[in-house]
């Protein structure tokens, strides 16, 4: 078995990050899903750096530091999911649009910072819910190929 094909085993770590942040790109809320990022010091670095990137453009996926990163802003807010560089963006999108959907209901359809805020633990519950059932996905369809 070569390198590209230990690349591709399917792992729970499909999504290595989901992180929002407000207009100002300052962290809102943060779940890092490996170590590529292993420190608070790295990981709102790279996030500050994802932000400048992002946050004055109209795209929806970015590629930055051999990673695929999906995005979607929503008032005051913005919602990224990041991927390997190999990681499909359709399924890193389906990702992102069911954290917004789920976001959108929890807070009642509000999702703005001082509702996410105030509805922080919901909030966290909704992405380590989402991440997890994204991985459960992504192994039963490459155990079906």
């Amino acid at each position: 078995m070569g390198p590209d094909a230990m690349i591709l085993e399917p792992s729970l770590y499909t999504i290595k990050a989901v992180f929002i942040l407000d207009n100002d790109g300052h962290r809102l809320l943060a779940k890092y899903y490996d170590d590529t990022f292993p420190s608070m010091k790295e990981q709102m670095a790279f996030e500050k750096n994802v932000f400048n990137k992002t946050s004055r453009t109209d795209s929806e996926i970015a590629f930055f530091g051999g990673m695929t990163i999906v995005y979607k802003s929503s008032i005051d807010l913005f919602l990224y999911v990041v991927g390997s560089s190999y990681e499909n963006e359709l399924m890193l999108m389906s990702v992102l649009t069911c954290l917004f959907e789920s976001l959108n209901h929890v807070l009642r359809k509000n999702v703005e910072k001082r509702w996410l805020l105030e509805n922080m633990d919901g909030a966290f519950l909704v992405v380590d819910e989402i991440v997890l059932q994204s991985a459960k996905e992504q192994i039963k369809w490459s155990l079906l190929k």
